[in-house]
């Protein structure tokens, strides 16, 4: 048989594309998951909890070898001088990032896609795309010009009369510190505290799998959905891709399409567009691959927006309440005025519940990342030619100096807001958070990590002094909150050494122009130098919105689609 599109990958992109193509019904349909099936009635109780910390931990849910370097490499060092390895927990599910994110539901500025248009993605400004945002979610508080009523991702907030002691303390110091309250995060984008938007109803995730790969999609006769399928190369006659070859529940299968469609995020795409011959001349050659398009742009330029955390010890009677799992109730944007950077340039969450166990209930935090990076060198590149092993990542998260001063500058501001007497009311032990290889230990979910946290959480409950010595010696990783205030050199030490992703790599097979050299895809994801080939995920981004990249994912494999059906 021979599809007209096959699917290399069932995320977010994935499940967009393969509900949309797949409802033409002369259109045939199959999508490739590495990961496991959740079909309606069996999806992973962890997946469809409203709190997401257990799921995104959840190993059964990861590509469990990779790892990745986030601070700045420099190839002038030798190897023993590189940046340490990093755990990086991508998704290898049916739904991708949205069956195991935070369930983050917000868009990104305007500017943003005005930059991207003007970056060379033609027709992707903010009235092209909003159209398509609109498209995928089905809001459950609001209406009017920015809101969609009827798509299949439902959207809705906790408000503030509902929050837990924790969340309303951070919203009283927002407030006293001159910010606005926003109702809709979602609606003029400018600066402010808001509810924060979640794809979730009535105290469950929507995955894009859920949403899109419904029961009713699934009885389509035209569409074919292949998990525990892992893609192992992109065949091709000449320039034209004609299928994959794949190991099927481990046994080797080849399938035959008019189309490939590549939605394996910007981690996985780029890679699997490498070992087809596709990138960077010097790179492929190294890698003894024959080239088959020359394209520069092809894993380079990877982006995500770095973060660091000021946290706190939250006292019993503030902490997550019965009304709701949800651990980020209220975040604020503001504009931190350092450089040429735009309004809104940064977020910080207030964050209830740092991990599933016992101890992270009563560990809150504000986790601040910057929202507009400046940092464009990051890169992924093959680590062999063998599709078994996964590709060497480095994210260089601070290699443009703004990104780093930011960090430092929304760290003091957290910091200062701690001092707030609402907050000080409900919190107390105030210290720079790191996540550390010692905290991913105590983050996996077993029985060894219930008892010991159990235990140390009735340890933090007793006398202030005992909580003192513990956060101090088994928590604190060498700053304190003295340290990164009054200090520039701790203070850039710390966030050089603390600062990570928060799971938004995008950017890697970037939209352009014929006329730019380092554009991988065009504006309808057609990759460059071959036929019958797409990419349509977070790679294919110019640049990284100012966002939790799930939302302007699906916007933007709902906008393709279309262009898809309307045979552009």
């Amino acid at each position: 048989m021979i599809y007209d599109y096959i699917i290399v990958g069932g995320g977010s992109a994935g499940s967009v594309l393969a509900n949309r193509l797949s409802a033409r019904s002369s259109n045939t349909v199959l999508v490739c998951e590495a990961g496991q099936d959740t079909p309606h009635g069996k999806v992973p109780a962890v997946i469809l909890d409203s709190y997401p910390g257990t799921a995104y931990l959840d190993t059964r849910f990861h590509w469990t070898e990779l790892k990745v370097t986030t601070q700045v490499v420099s190839h002038n060092n030798p190897d023993e001088n590189r940046p340490p390895l990093r755990k990086y927990e991508q998704a290898r599910v049916l739904g991708g990032g949205s069956s195991i994110n935070g369930q983050l539901a917000n868009r990104g500025a305007p500017s943003d896609f005005n930059e991207w248009d003007s970056r060379g993605a033609k027709g992707w400004g903010w009235d092209s795309v909003l159209p398509y945002f609109k498209k995928v979610e089905r809001d459950m508080d609001f209406d009017g010009p920015y809101h969609g009523k009827e798509g299949r991702i439902p959207v809705r907030r906790i408000f503030p009369d509902l929050w837990n002691g924790y969340s309303k303390a951070a919203g009283e110091a927002f407030k006293a510190s001159g910010f606005e309250y926003l109702p809709d995060q979602n609606g003029e984008f400018k600066d402010g505290y808001f509810p924060i938007t979640s794809s979730n109803a009535y105290e469950r995730r929507v995955s894009a799998a859920i949403g899109y790969l419904d029961p009713g999609t699934r009885l389509r006769k035209n569409l074919m959905i292949s998990t525990n399928t892992q893609v192992q190369e992109l065949l091709f006659e000449g320039t034209k891709c004609v299928g994959v070859k794949a190991l099927v529940d481990g046994k080797q299968t080849e399938f035959r399409a008019n189309e490939v469609i590549v939605s394996s995020g910007a981690i996985h795409s780029p890679a699997h567009l490498m070992r087809a011959g596709i990138g960077p001349v010097g790179h492929l050659k190294d890698m003894g691959i024959e080239v088959r398009a020359n394209l520069p742009g092809v894993g380079q330029r990877l982006m995500d927006h770095p973060s660091i955390a000021c946290a706190s010890f939250i006292k019993p009677e503030a902490r997550i309440n019965e009304y709701t799992r949800r651990h980020i109730q209220v975040s604020l944007r503001y504009s931190s005025g350092i450089g040429d950077a735009p309004q809104g340039d940064m977020f910080a969450a207030a964050v209830a519940k740092s991990s599933w166990h016992a101890v992270g209930e009563q560990i809150g935090s504000m986790i601040i990342f910057v929202n507009k990076t400046y940092s464009e060198t990051g890169q992924v590149k093959l680590a062999s030619a063998d599709w078994r092993d996964e590709p060497t990542v480095e994210f260089n998260l601070l290699s443009d100096k703004r990104d780093l001063d930011r960090l430092v500058d929304g760290f003091r501001r957290m910091a200062m807001l701690q001092e707030h007497p609402a907050m000080k009311a409900v919190t107390s032990n105030v210290f720079p958070a790191s996540y550390s290889d010692k905290v991913k230990q105590v983050g996996l979910v077993n029985r060894k990590n219930k008892i010991l946290t159990g235990i140390m959480a009735k340890l933090l409950d007793g006398p202030a002094s005992l909580r003192r010595f513990l956060i101090e010696k088994l928590v604190m990783e060498g700053f304190t909150v003295d340290d990164v205030v009054q200090d520039d050199d701790k203070a850039e030490a710390f966030v050089r050494g603390a600062a990570v992703g928060v799971w938004h790599a995008s950017c890697t097979c970037r939209m352009g122009t014929d006329d730019d050299p380092m554009a991988v895809t065009s504006n309808t994801g057609r990759v460059r130098g071959v036929q019958g080939l797409r990419v349509v995920d977070a790679s294919i981004f110019p640049v990284v919105p100012c966002a939790n990249t799930n939302f302007p994912t699906l916007m933007t494999a709902e906008k393709i689609s279309d262009a898809i059906l309307d045979g552009r």
